[in-house]
This record gives structure tokens, C-alpha cells and sequence, in this order.
């Protein structure tokens, strides 16, 4: 580990052999560095190639198969039946009606938590992210818990509240969306700059005025990522629907129907291809949207510290415990329902929902699911790593392609992606049919389903090291290979294991894009939930689900925890 010492130590000017290393490695060592870096390039162009552009190819081709030939005549099929309209009407509607809700609501607590010096943030954004550590039906479950027909507020109150269908498919949403878009809307408001606003005071503007004036233009672009951000997550929702909206069928839980119900392979393909569309839109709008957001803090800006001011940080605090406390409310009586003998009816405590579970080899598929996390962890950061490295250093097509290819994901709905990899690698007597039916083919899905997020955040890490670690190395003699091994590796491996961290969590929590994919043998926690719940085991379908919530808390603890041991002086990257 002498080379990152050394190569962050600058020659002396007046050397007279300063140059030397570099010259004398001459063009054979600078052709090492090109061959080593287009072989980490076509490696990785390979992965996306065989596990996202190929399985994407293949749905498309299945979408177009009539009899032994191509054509559109699936696609006439679908689209003449009254049902499929009617299905895309019910998608639009909770899209739409979840994005306005979730927007407004998002960035009430967004602003609570960056422009008010109101009590306990650090409470506050720990709510905020809860819905993340559950699989999405969680929303769901703990909805039909307190408002269903045996729900504990209709019970207890005498009500008669229907959560299922419309309403309830929108509510669960919300909940689900809202971290995602809390997190993106205080960025946007955490990167003001402070003097439009003094100017606006100055010129004798009140906080009504200035909100109006300079707030909101300022965080237009956030508001309209966040807006699409929310749009596609809530149309390619398929959880929380198949939990809570009854009659009321989704694009989503369209696909799930014609796959798995009917065997209608064609037409679940045409579902999903119309699916992918509405989230391709979404994924370009909020990436360009980002982008300008970002673009309105120059090098000149002061940053904008809010100040005391009580009666607006208590109305701040109100509105804050207002939208936090469903959250907690559904998160809590799903975690309280884990631990009731039989649901409404016998409230006594006991442990038998965690000790006795009745899915199939009982809680076989949760150590399935940390198996495949862990596999999906260290799958996804060599992969991230690798990508974003190669994106940042090669400039040319091979470049190029990685990084348009590695951000597609972000655009492909989870059940697309599922339903892909059947048709794709579920050929008998293919290469890639060896991998079917295994924990790590569900590991591959889940790396690739989320590996947009894991590269754009190494290649942010990256781009913040210094160009000038390269260019000492190379004149000290190291090659590209040793540059990545003892300078930029350490400097980035807090980075890196946040991603590794990110691939588990998502991993153990996701549900659409692996239940195409499992089996008997390869049941998934996530899945487990949702079987539960559909065999009326809903206290059962609490266990497993607050036993998720603890493993996904628990690695994000570990994350905490390394992350302060990097922190200390003289680690890596401090």
C-alpha cells in the first residue's frame, strides 16, 4: 500500500529525472493500460448485453410472435378489448392521483426538514424512510390491518371504511412513493442559494411573497423529477394492488394475470411492453429535470441556513407529525399483528407467527432471500464499480454504450424485467438455462433491476477524485491496474460498501421483479408475504414481514457502523 503514499506525493520541480518512469514504460505499458481497461469495458458491455438489452429483445420478440411468424396481431388482440383500456384508465388514474398526493405531501416534509430550525429532523427522516426497509405490500397489509373488514379502527369505532380498490391502492402507493420522493425534494431544497432571498428582503418581499417568488422557481425542476419519479414507481407498482385493490386490476397485476393465470405468454408480453412505455417517458423527463435542478447552484452561491423563527417551526413540526404519523401507523400495526394469535379475533400475545410459520418451508425462503442479497451485494458493486470506472476513464463507443446501457434499468419496471429473464434464459437446452431456477439467477435479476442507482452512485464517488492521482501514478511507473488497485479503491470503498449495502436492502425487499422467477426451491421472503396474504395467513404474512424489516435495519446499521470507522483519521478515504 506504498503507492497511494507515493502517489500523492508531487515530484520535485527541478528534478532532473522527474519524467523518467513515464518514458521509460514508453508505448507498450501506456497500449497495457488501453488493453486492460477495453477488457474491464467489453466484460461489463458483455454483462449488460446478456442480462439487460438481450432479455429486452426477447420480450419484444414474443410480444410480435404469431404462429411460426411476426406481426401485430397480439397487439390488435389487446388493444380491441374494452378490458385493456379499461385496465390502462385504473393505472393512469392511481398514477396520477398518487403523484399529485405524493408531491405535495413530499414536499410539505421536505421543507419542514431544510428550510425550518424545527425539533428532532433526525426523527423525522428516519420515519420518512421506513416504508423502504418493507416490501412494497407492506403498505398494503398494514392498511387492511387497521381499515379492513376486520380492521382495528373499523372494529374498534363501529366503521365501515372500504379500503379496497380506488382508494386503498392509491393510499398504500402514497406511502410506498413518499420516502423516494422526500429524499429527492430535499436535495432540491437543500442546495439554495441564499442571496435571492436576501435580495427579496432587502426589496421589502414577505415570506408568502418570497416562497412564490423564490422558492418554488427554484425547486421546479425537483418538483418535476419528483413528480415522474413517483408517476413510474406508482404504475409499475405490483404489490401493494395485488394486497389491497380487489376488483380494481392494474397494468401490473394485468401482466401477473396473464402470465401466471392464464398462461397467455404472448399477450402478458404485449402488457408489458405498453408498461415500459409510460416508464421510459417518466426515467428521460426526471433525468433531464435533475439535471437543470443541479445546474441552478453555480461556484458562487451561499448556502441557505434556515433560522429560528417558532411560530412557523412549530407549524412546520405539526404538519410533519401529521404526515409522519400514518406512516408509523402502518409500519406499527403490521409489526403488532406479528405478534397476535389470531387476528381480530384473539389479540393475545405469542411468538408462534415467527416460531410456527405455515409457508412452505417455513422460513426456508427469508434465508433464501439473505443468501440472494448477500450474492446480489457483491455481484453489484464489482459491477457497479467496474462500469462506473470504465465510464469515467473511456471516452470512446465502448464508454459510451456502458453508461447508456447501465442507466436503461432505471426505465424497466421490475415485472418487465422478470418476465424477460423467463423468456430469455427458461430455453431448454440453452447455455443460459443452467442458471434458471437457482438463487443465483434471482441474485442477477435483482443486481440488474436496481443497477442503474448502483453505478450512478460510484461514478459520482469517482468523479470526485482528482485527476491528478492518475497522472502521479503514471509518472511514478504504476500501471492503470495498479492506479485502481492502491489509489482509487481505498478512496472509494466507503462508496462502494454503501452500494453493496444498497443491493442487500433492495434485494431482500423487492417483489416485482423476481415472482416470475421463483419456485418451490427458490421461494423469496418478499413473495412469501404476498402468499401468506393471499392464503389468509395475515398474521403469518406480519411475521415475515417485520423479520425483513429487522435484517434490511440491521445491514443498514452495519453501513452506519463502518461508516464511522472510515471516518476516523488515517482510514482510507477520511
Amino acid at each position: 500500500m506504498s503507492a497511494p503514499a507515493s502517489a500523492m506525493t508531487p515530484a520535485s520541480p527541478g528534478a532532473e529525472r522527474g519524467p523518467a518512469p513515464a518514458r521509460g514504460r514508453g508505448t507498450g505499458a501506456l497500449d497495457g493500460d488501453r488493453l486492460f481497461l477495453m477488457l474491464v469495458g467489453l466484460t461489463v458491455l458483455a454483462g449488460l448485453a446478456i442480462f439487460i438489452a438481450w432479455p429486452m429483445i426477447v420480450v419484444f420478440l414474443k410480444s410480435v410472435a404469431v404462429g411460426s411468424g411476426y406481426g401485430f396481431d397480439n397487439y390488435t388482440k389487446v388493444f380491441s378489448a374494452p378490458k385493456f383500456w379499461t385496465i390502462v384508465g385504473h393505472s393512469l388514474a392511481v398514477s396520477v392521483t398518487v403523484t399529485v398526493i405524493t408531491v405535495v405531501l413530499a414536499f410539505i416534509y421536505a421543507y419542514a426538514l431544510t428550510r425550518s430550525a424545527m425539533p428532532m429532523k433526525w426523527l423525522f427522516r428516519g420515519i420518512a424512510l421506513l416504508p423502504v426497509f418493507a416490501p412494497s405490500l407492506v403498505q398494503a397489509l398494514g392498511l387492511v390491518f387497521l381499515f379492513g373488514r376486520n380492521g382495528i379502527i373499523n372494529r374498534t369505532f363501529g366503521l365501515d371504511i372500504k379500503i379496497y380498490g380506488f382508494w386503498g391502492v392509491v393510499t398504500a402507493d402514497v406511502l410506498y412513493c413518499f420516502p423516494q420522493a422526500v429524499l429527492l425534494l430535499v436535495t432540491a431544497l437543500s442546495v439554495a442559494d441564499a442571496r435571492p432571498y436576501e435580495a427579496a428582503t432587502v426589496l421589502g418581499a414577505g415570506p408568502v411573497r418570497k416562497f412564490f417568488d423564490v422558492t418554488l422557481p427554484g425547486v421546479k425542476f425537483g418538483l418535476l423529477a419528483a413528480a415522474f419519479l413517483v408517476f413510474t414507481i406508482a404504475i409499475t407498482d405490483f404489490g401493494n394492488p395485488m394486497v389491497i385493490g380487489g376488483d380494481y386490476t392494474v397494468l401490473a397485476n394485468e401482466i401477473y394475470n396473464q402470465v401466471s393465470g392464464q398462461m397467455n405468454f404472448q399477450l402478458g408480453s404485449v402488457v408489458a411492453i405498453v408498461l415500459l412505455l409510460p416508464a421510459l417517458f417518466a426515467f428521460q423527463i426526471e433525468r433531464i429535470a435533475n439535471r437543470r435542478q443541479f445546474a441552478l447552484v453555480g461556484d458562487r452561491s451561499v448556502p441557505l441556513a434556515p433560522r429560528r423563527a417558532p411560530l412557523f417551526d412549530g407549524a412546520m413540526l405539526a404538519a410533519a407529525t401529521l404526515i409522519a404519523i400514518p406512516i408509523l401507523a402502518v409500519v406499527g400495526i403490521v409489526i403488532y399483528a406479528s405478534f397476535v394469535k389470531t387476528w381480530p379475533y384473539n389479540m393475545t400475545f405469542t411468538l408462534n407467527n415467527y416460531t410456527q410459520n405455515t409457508a412452505q418451508n417455513g422460513l426456508q425462503s427469508l434465508w433464501n432471500s439473505v443468501v440472494v442479497s448477500l450474492m446480489a451485494a457483491g455481484i453489484g458493486v464489482v459491477l457497479a464499480a467496474a462500469a462506473a470506472w470504465v465510464v469515467a476513464k473511456d471516452k470512446g463507443p465502448v464508454g459510451r454504450v456502458v453508461n447508456a446501457l447501465g442507466l436503461l434499468p432505471a426505465a424497466i419496471p421490475g415485472m418487465v424485467l422478470g418476465l424477460a429473464y423467463v423468456f430469455a434464459f427458461n430455453a431448454a437446452g440453452g447455455v443460459m438455462a443452467l442458471l434458471y431456477d437457482t438463487l443465483l439467477m434471482l441474485a442477477i435479476c435483482n443486481v440488474f433491476h436496481y443497477f442503474s442507482q448502483g453505478l450512478l452512485t460510484a461514478s459520482t464517488s469517482l468523479r470526485q477524485i482528482s485527476k491528478s492521482f492518475d497522472e502521479a501514478s503514471s509518472c511514478l511507473g504504476g500501471s492503470a491496474f495498479d492506479t485502481l488497485r492502491h489509489v482509487t479503491v481505498p478512496l472509494v470503498l466507503p462508496t462502494l460498501i454503501s452500494v453493496g449495502v444498497f443491493f442487500f436492502m433492495r434485494s431482500m425487499v423487492t417483489l416485482s421483479a423476481i415472482i416470475f422467477l421463483i419456485s418451490p426451491g427458490t421461494g423469496l421472503a418478499a413473495a412469501t408475504v404476498m402468499l401468506l396474504d393471499d392464503a389468509g395467513s395475515t398474521t403469518h404474512a406480519a411475521a415475515f414481514s417485520t423479520l425483513i424489516m429487522a435484517v434490511v435495519l440491521a445491514a443498514l446499521a452495519i453501513l452506519k457502523l463502518v461508516e464511522r470507522l472510515f471516518a476516523r483519521p488515517g482510514r482510507p478515504g477520511a
